[in-house]
């Protein structure tokens, strides 16, 4: 594809509506491409040049989302202490937080929901093991360790690797997510992990997107393991969210002690970053726990237990 067909790219900072979807869906595909392993040769014409357009693009889409979040962000502490404290009460009051979706996935969803709302997670699912192994490049010592074992964690043994888990699962149902399946919401949620992770000035934001979704995933994956479990579905197959509703709780605490703790001791400045980070990945969730709510005909969303 030449640049000429890059057009999409100057929909970056649009976080809704048509154009929003258009530049979303267009980014998914793109992604699905561009850290594919291949051979000298095989390098399309042009590709430094599509891959600058996009990039301006991705810093556009981010930058979007900062000034969107910066009411939130203000309140963001630097000093160490505080700065933990305001992070860790993200679980409990951060976007998207309590979102009734889920305990209504444990209890009543239809195996049909159920399947059509796990095709927007696989989708969104940018791949932890890869953002993480991104985002570890020339940090400090102390956090690249504590990011080397969470690393290892999600890799295991060949069958205990998460990503092949979840692939597992998608199989099991049939998922063959696309961007004109998926609903721009969830496809924001990936291209937004990978542009952190993928651009060095954002690498402070990665460590606050990935640090938040271990610390607020477990309860989220508990209840997706109910519901599944209620739908018979067979323990292998639902393992990735049975071992996230457990796993992720441990690795959260040691992120936050060994990771974001340091960092922010190291150079305050950081905080607003790593900060700013936890809440793009929080509130693409809740904007995506609003659509998927929307599709299922359920209400507006009230906190409850997730």
């Amino acid at each position: 594809m030449s640049v000429a067909g890059f057009g999409w790219t100057k929909w970056a900072s649009k976080l809704s509506g048509p154009h929003f979807a258009e530049f979303q869906a267009a980014l998914t595909k793109y992604n699905a491409d561009r850290f594919r392993p291949a051979l000298p040769e095989e390098a399309p014409r042009g590709e430094l040049a599509r891959e600058h357009a996009v990039a301006n693009a991705e810093i556009a889409f981010i930058e979007a989302q900062r000034k969107e979040l910066a009411r939130l962000a203000a309140r963001i502490p630097s000093e160490p202490d505080r700065f933990i404290a305001w992070f860790e009460e993200l679980k409990a009051t951060g976007p998207g937080q309590g979102d009734p979706l889920f305990p209504w996935l444990a209890q009543s969803a239809s195996a049909d929901q159920m399947k059509w709302f796990l095709l927007q997670e696989v989708a969104g699912e940018a791949g932890f093991d890869d953002l993480l192994a991104m985002t570890q490049v020339k940090m400090s010592v102390q956090a690249k360790l504590e990011m080397a074992r969470n690393f290892w964690d999600e890799m295991g043994r060949e069958k205990g690797m998460h990503g092949p888990m979840l692939e597992r699962l998608a199989s099991y149902f049939a998922l063959a997510p696309t961007p004109e399946t998926v609903v721009p919401e969830s496809l924001a949620l990936g291209n937004t992990m990978i542009a952190l992770a993928r651009h060095r000035r954002y690498a402070y934001h990665s460590v606050g997107a990935l640090g938040v979704i271990e610390m607020t995933a477990p309860t989220r994956a508990g209840y997706v393991d109910k519901g599944l479990r209620r739908l018979g579905i067979p323990p292998k197959k639902r393992h990735y969210f049975a071992l996230h509703a457990v796993l992720d709780v441990k690795h959260s605490e040691e992120w936050n002690r060994e990771v974001v703790r340091p960092l922010v001791a190291e150079d305050p400045r950081r905080a607003r970053s790593i900060g700013e980070g936890a809440l793009m990945r929080l509130w693409h969730g809740a904007r995506s726990f609003e659509r998927y709510r929307a599709e299922f005909g359920l209400g507006t969303a009230q906190r409850a237990a997730a």
